[in-house]
């Protein structure tokens, strides 16, 4: 069996980088991190209107991260023969198909198949458009190509998920899931357009594929983007309770300071991919450990109303600057199958947000909820650690080299 997207492809006439092909890429992003998280802001709406409970309707959440976790590494090496630029017009049209069945949905079970479909595509997409965007540029921009897709998921966050919420709130939760749809048809649209044919590289058996994901460098690496999510959801999956109960905000104050993080989180992001490009595993230490600071800071500052909503912001800011970085070493690792293995670091991505939001659930019952930023702050140093660990094996492959 033979990949036909094995390795970072290139246009096959080389013209000056346009923004217009990453801009089609970022619209893409938008709309997968808008039927992500928008299902949080209409919950109440949608179960109401299926007659289930909102725990139930919270079950449509935890079954998409691990549809993304469990079902992206799949779904590459079953789409491993179709070249890039179909495979993600293929995956703009099970996106378009699941949010249309969404809009439909007759009943909860039709609605979580539905959700299931579209987390497929998720972590491939995001996997085999982090290949093509860092293809489409010199090799020094790379990681700030993959950045400015990447802004799409971040955005959505700032502006996708308030709409859509407001959408479906005013107009029903199906009417949220039908803009998203429409937004996945221009998005194909702009794929088919924008995205210039890839020359292929040549292919590679999918064993060697396969065994590219089992080097302990590579393991290493998606073992610090678990813990580094861990330490992030961990904190942010309770931080509407954090911020109301320890701070002193109204709930209704905390929707404008998650607003405040979602800019900090499009900043860091793209601040992040610039910095990666000049110095790849500088930026990505320095940033944990600033996180690791700043969540320590939050244990402190989360009792103060102004100086919460600051570390918040630039907590948001360092915690999204590490993942271009991070993606674009994760690929780098992986020669012979960047696509897989940009994809397996989102499935590590969506395993720590899990990890991390049942340990910090766990914390809450067994300490405090007070406790939970020095927490994160911890699980965020044991991804520095490993990260360090990396850093030493970087250096003494250097020195056996001749």
């Amino acid at each position: 069996m033979e990949l036909s997207h094995a390795s970072v492809p290139r246009p096959a006439v080389r013209k000056k980088p346009s923004a217009l092909p990453l801009l089609s890429l970022t619209l893409g992003a938008f709309a997968i991190g808008m039927t992500e998280f928008v299902i949080m802001g209409i919950l109440p709406n949608v179960a109401d209107d299926l007659h289930v409970s909102i725990s139930a309707a919270g079950q449509l959440i935890t079954m998409y991260a691990l549809g993304v976790a469990v079902g992206a590494p799949i779904l590459t090496v079953l789409t491993h023969k179709i070249p890039q630029k179909q495979l993600l017009c293929f995956l703009m049209g099970l996106f378009i198909l699941g949010n249309a069945v969404s809009v439909f949905a007759p009943n909860y079970a039709v609605l979580m198949g539905a959700r299931l479909l579209t987390a497929l595509t998720h972590g491939t997409f995001f996997g085999v458009g982090a290949v093509i965007a860092s293809g489409l540029v010199a090799p020094d921009k790379r990681a700030g190509a993959v950045s400015m897709m990447m802004a799409g998921l971040t955005i959505a966050n700032i502006i996708g998920v308030p709409v859509g919420t407001f959408i479906g709130q005013h107009l029903g939760w199906r009417a949220s899931f039908a803009t998203i749809a429409l937004m996945g048809v221009v998005t194909l649209i702009g794929i088919l357009m924008l995205i210039p044919k890839l020359k292929p590289e040549a292919p590679i058996g999918i064993g060697k594929q396969i065994a590219a994901l089992a080097s302990p460098r590579l393991l290493l690496f998606l073992l610090i983007a678990v813990l580094g999510n861990a330490g992030l959801f961990a904190v942010f999956t309770y931080i509407t309770p954090l911020l109301v109960q320890v701070t002193g905000f109204a709930e209704h104050s905390v929707t404008w300071i998650l607003v405040l993080f979602g800019c900090g989180v499009t900043l860091g992001n793209m601040v992040g991919g610039k910095l990666a490009d000049w110095k790849l595993m500088p930026t990505i230490l320095g940033l944990y450990a600033a996180i690791c600071v700043i969540l320590t800071l939050f244990a402190f500052t989360v009792h103060s109303p102004a100086a919460a909503v600051a570390t918040v912001f630039l907590w948001g800011a360092a915690s999204f600057a590490v993942f271009p970085g991070l993606q674009v070493r994760i690929m780098s690792l992986a020669k012979s199958a960047p696509a897989l293995a940009s994809t397996t670091s989102h499935s590590a991505g969506n395993l720590g947000n899990a990890t991390g939001a049942f340990i910090g659930g766990t914390v809450i019952t067994q300490l405090s909820i007070e406790a939970l930023p020095w927490v994160g702050a911890a699980l965020v140093a044991a991804a520095l650690a490993v990260a360090f660990v990396c850093l030493m094996l970087d250096r003494k492959s250097a020195a056996v080299k001749p």
